[in-house]
């Protein structure tokens, strides 16, 4: 939000219950740890922040919020519409095109936009569309997909550079030697069904309706209510209190000043026709880069920034100088040691903006 300033915007979520993968295979992400407690407290919180942004949530039960993603995103890219896929799920680069974009957040902080040539360099494939047949043959282990056992990466990659697609590779087994041969042939159900598993769907029943999805002034009085509740003090601060930087709040702008109907919005400009964002005529998900890969510089969102700098009215320490420590403060020490007090402690948690923990060693001596 605070580097592209989309001007349409929906968060997908996973559904309750189970998807048809799930159905399909019991053991479907059976691997992964039971969803923290403190995180599944968590979801309505931040589904009722995003709501009092007005930002659509998208689910349809049944299926994943891949499944959703990759049936608006497709949709939007056939319209035209530059869309930008926000994750850092490898998967994803199966749903790449020439107006579809992976927005990657990178371990090592920021972020990477890839496009078709990224995805084809990062998986030495030779179109998008094989990040299916790589993942149905090396299997991928964050969602359980078995593959071909004793098939990596480097071994997919090279069946696929040879035959292009698991179907191909599956009928043209005979030409393989050896060890390979016989793991490709003995597996053949459990390939296609790994390939059926990776396979993001482009046809959930749901609808894109760009009017939907257009970014709206946020709801301000809930907001503040949920923050207020929270003791998000700091976001408080960032949301509501901050310096208005823009006389122009609301508008996207281009590098030239453009809005979106190609009207001047720089201070004293006038109203008048120039480029769309763009540069092409079409409509945008979200912001284009500027030409030197970074990111343009955006008005005030008409959302307010949730990710805001802090205004210039002091250093941190500065502003909260006057806050309480062990010495000015009553305490007492709790023992958790029951379900129901940790329940208890979870949510106690989830109303501090800012809580830390003192790690002791009890040493007994009998």
């Amino acid at each position: 939000m605070k580097k592209k300033n989309p001007p349409h915007m929906g968060v997908a979520f996973d559904p309750a219950g189970p998807t048809f993968r799930h159905e399909a295979y019991e053991q479907y992400k059976a691997q992964r740890e039971e969803t923290p407690e403190v995180i599944r407290l968590s979801v309505p919180i931040i589904k009722d922040i995003i709501r009092a942004y007005r930002i659509p949530i998208l689910e349809v039960p049944g299926y994943e919020a891949d499944d959703v993603i990759g049936t608006l995103a497709t949709e939007a890219g056939k319209r035209g519409i530059t869309t930008y896929m926000m994750t850092p799920d490898k998967d994803y680069g199966q749903l790449v095109g020439g107006n579809v974009f992976m927005y990657r957040p990178k371990h090592t902080g920021g972020f990477e936009v890839m496009g078709i040539e990224e995805v084809k360099a990062k998986f030495d494939i030779q179109s998008p569309a094989q990040v299916i047949d790589m993942l149905g043959l090396m299997g991928d282990s964050s969602d359980n997909i078995p593959g071909c056992p004793g098939v990596g990466e480097k071994t997919a990659q090279k069946l696929i550079a040879q035959y292009g697609s698991i179907e191909n590779l599956l009928s043209h087994s005979a030409e393989l030697k050896g060890a390979l041969k016989t793991k490709v042939e003995t597996n053949r159900k459990m390939i296609e069904f790994s390939k059926f598993l990776a396979t993001i769907k482009i046809d959930v029943p749901i609808a894109l309706n760009m009017d939907e999805l257009k970014r709206e002034e946020p709801n301000e009085e809930e907001l503040r209510k949920i923050f207020e509740e929270m003791e998000f003090r700091t976001l408080i601060d960032r949301v509501f209190n901050r310096d208005k930087k823009s006389a122009f709040a609301g508008t996207y702008t281009d590098a030239t000043g453009n809005d979106p109907q190609g009207r001047n919005r720089t201070p004293g400009g006038s109203a008048r026709q120039g480029n769309t964002p763009n540069g092409s005529g079409q409509l945008s998900l979200f912001g284009e880069p500027a030409s030197n890969g970074e990111s343009p510089a955006s008005p005030s969102s008409p959302q307010g920034n949730l990710f805001a700098e802090f205004t210039d009215g002091g250093t941190e320490s500065e502003k909260y100088s006057n806050l309480a420590c062990l010495d000015n403060s009553k305490y007492e020490y709790q023992l958790i040691d029951t379900e129901e007090k940790r329940t208890e402690l979870l949510q106690n948690l989830l109303t501090k903006e800012i809580f830390s923990f003192k790690i002791i060693q009890i040493t007994t001596i009998n």
